[in-house]
Parts: C-alpha cells; sequence; structure tokens
C-alpha cells in the first residue's frame, strides 16, 4: 500500500473484531510513527497503550459516566459553535450512521445505545491515548499530536488494522486518571481505538464523503 492509497481509503472504524492486537504490531507501528514531524524536533506527545483488563475497566466506566449522565470535562473543551458548512457536514454524518444502523430519528433510545456503544470504544482491543505536558502551549502542542496521531492512523491501516479517533475516549480525564498512569501535569488530548476491522459491519462499509479541494482552496499566482 502506497502513501496515496492509505491516505484516499483509511475510514474510521466502528465496529471491531474482539481479537487482540500484538504487541509486536503496535511497537513496529509506534517505531514508524516515532518519524512525524514535530515543531522544533521537540516531539510534545506522550503515549499511552491501554488493553486488556485495564481496558476492559476503562470502558465499562466511561460507559456508565455516559449513562449516569455525568458531564464531560475534557482537558481540551470541545468546540460548541460551528460554522454552518462544518455544521452541515457533521450532521450528515451522523445521518449516515444512524441509516446505516437503521435507528429511526426519534428513537432516543436507540440513539443512545449507540452513543454507550462509542464510549465503549466500539469494542476495539486496544486504545492509544495522546498526551502532552500541561506546561506547554497547548495549540502548538496538539499540531505535533496531531501529526503523529494521522501517521499512527494511516500505518494502522498499512498493516490491515483499523482505527477510530474518538473524543469519547478523552471525555473524562479525571476517571482516566484513576485507572491509568497518568500524572495530574499531563493534559489528554485524545484516544484511538485500535483493533482489527469487523469486515461485515454495514456501519465499517457505508459510502464517505468529502468536500472537493476547489471548496477549501484558494490559489495564488
Amino acid at each position: 500500500m502506497n502513501v496515496f492509497q492509505a491516505v484516499t481509503t483509511r475510514r474510521s472504524i466502528r465496529k471491531f473484531r474482539p481479537d487482540p492486537v500484538p504487541e509486536a504490531l503496535i511497537r513496529e507501528i509506534l517505531e514508524a510513527a516515532r518519524w512525524s514531524p514535530s515543531w522544533g524536533n521537540t516531539q510534545p506527545w506522550e503515549i499511552i497503550v491501554v488493553s486488556g483488563e485495564s481496558l476492559e475497566r476503562f470502558k465499562k466506566a466511561n460507559r456508565q459516566q455516559l449513562m449516569d449522565g455525568v458531564v464531560p470535562e475534557p482537558d481540551t473543551a470541545m468546540p460548541e459553535v460551528w460554522p454552518d458548512v462544518l455544521k452541515r457536514r457533521y450532521t450528515e454524518i451522523g445521518k449516515k450512521v444512524l441509516t446505516t444502523l437503521e435507528i429511526a430519528r426519534g428513537d432516543q433510545e436507540a440513539r443512545l445505545r449507540y452513543t454507550g456503544d462509542m464510549f465503549m470504544l466500539f469494542d476495539a482491543p486496544c486504545l492509544i491515548l495522546f498526551c502532552v505536558d500541561k506546561a506547554l502551549c497547548r495549540e502548538y502542542a496538539m499540531l505535533d499530536v496531531g501529526a503523529i496521531q494521522h501517521a499512527l492512523c494511516l500505518l494502522v491501516h498499512a498493516r490491515g488494522l483499523g482505527s477510530c479517533i474518538l473524543a469519547a475516549s478523552a471525555s473524562y480525564p479525571a476517571l482516566i486518571r484513576e485507572i491509568l498512569p497518568l500524572q495530574e501535569t499531563k493534559a489528554v488530548i485524545i484516544g484511538v481505538a485500535l483493533g482489527y476491522p469487523d469486515g461485515d459491519a454495514p456501519i465499517n462499509n457505508f459510502s464517505r464523503e468529502r468536500a472537493n479541494p476547489d471548496e477549501f482552496t484558494t490559489w495564488v499566482r
């Protein structure tokens, strides 16, 4: 798989098989991902690989927080206001997901179940958490985290695995610190669910859309 194939065929996986991911394979992927660019070669990312009993404990507790109505308090706030074009794209992908799952718009119970699945990381057997030191300028550090995160997702795809970048994995950092070895001085940026895709699941096979480059590109000559 070349770079162009990896970028254009990668997709977010929303249903994983239970098969564990070999540690050697994760180490191979991280060995390559570490060559991602960063500001001044600072490499500010700190990564926690979670699997096994620790991950199962986290997934169940994470879902329970949602079901109990606990308000998310991520270390990096989620945006609350979107420009119309971005809100339209966000709404459209939501409609595609619900339609694929045959969840009616007004079926709040089914929608909550789906959200619960999301907070269970779609049954992924591995979670890669990206963190940075709170002392850093968060905006620049997050650019660097985005670079290695995307590299990791492409490398994962090239090795026959699947991934899903999930804000739901970083919604309750206090819970993360209860279960995982994460110091209070570290900020949780985002998590990536990782595993083998369930190729038969419709949710992993609906058609994807992206904006035409002319919609977001200005040429200056």
